[in-house]
């Protein structure tokens, strides 16, 4: 009887210690699972120009390659486009690159964002790399995912030149899959200037209300109801949060549309979903940013 009352006792101390020693060291991380997400959605994607990047800027653009910081002792080198003729300081805007990095897709991205009436500035948060396979992107936004304040020291750096180097009178932000969740990312670092924020499907999204309602500024999210990198439920959470803490936000979701159907790079491209969505994104920075 002692023998098999100490075995029923053993096994149960097993199943506690496993509950809180073991269970936790196997669930994966948040990060762990956004990666994956992203991985399922991009897996036979390749960074090819997408569609979106068929019209050329409103407006002639000057551009340059320039250094917008330091991290670390390291130069951050991004992509500024600005439009030719101004005479006067622009609004600004962060552009925030897919998990591909900041390629020639972004930057033709980015002339098209500043030929809208922007000084826009493409960071790099890979510092210098870029990738053109699945793999090669996988291994690069995990690198990202796991170095959160390098990121957050590259975002605060951009925002401080735009500022302070481009003298904008405004500053929002803008980015697409990883940079989505980034764009989101910004405003929680700058809940009280930045002054926009456009998320494109950022897998990574918050619908924490605490860490919510710190925020100021108008918010555009646009998603697709075939993602599941957010999935249409966390979408809706997300708008609720939101909506119940009483921010201006505009939260859009696209029927037909996955992951990535509007992104500078790849072939998730879902022509109707990016063109109204590009509307949307037009109209929404010209009303918090130029007027």
């Amino acid at each position: 009887m002692s023998k098999l009352l100490g075995l029923i006792v053993g096994t149960f101390l097993l199943i506690v210690v496993g509950h809180f020693f073991v269970t936790p060291m196997t669930q994966p991380t948040m990060a762990q699972k956004s990666d994956h997400q992203m991985w399922l959605s991009h897996q036979k994607d390749s960074p090819i120009p997408s569609p979106i990047l068929a019209q050329n800027p409103r407006v002639s653009i000057t551009e340059e390659t320039v250094n917008y910081g330091s991290l670390n002792d390291k130069l951050l080198v991004g992509y500024l486009a600005t439009p030719t003729d101004v005479d006067r300081p622009l609004p600004g805007l962060i552009v925030i690159h897919e998990w591909w990095g900041l390629n020639d897709n972004i930057k033709a991205m980015t002339r098209r964002l500043a030929g809208e009436g922007y000084t826009a500035l493409a960071v790099d948060l890979y510092q210098g790399e870029s990738a053109e396979t699945p793999e090669k992107a996988r291994e690069l936004v995990t690198q990202a995912m796991h170095q959160s304040q390098a990121l957050e020291g590259n975002i605060q750096a951009a925002y401080q030149y735009l500022d302070q180097e481009q003298k904008a009178p405004k500053v929002g932000s803008i980015g697409w899959c990883f940079g989505g969740t980034w764009s989101l990312n910004t405003a929680l670092l700058f809940p009280e200037k930045l002054d926009a924020a456009v998320i494109y499907y950022g897998g990574g999204i918050t619908t924490d209300a605490e860490q919510l309602k710190t925020l100021q500024m108008p918010i555009l999210g646009l998603f697709g109801q075939q993602d599941k990198n957010p999935s249409v439920e966390t979408v809706k959470q997300f708008e609720e949060v939101l909506n119940s803490l009483n921010k201006s936000a505009e939260i859009y979701i696209y029927e037909n549309a996955g992951h990535a159907f509007a992104n500078p790079s790849g072939n998730l491209y879902n022509a109707e979903a990016a063109e109204k969505a590009w509307e949307k994104t037009t109209n929404f920075l010209a009303k918090h940013l130029n007027e």
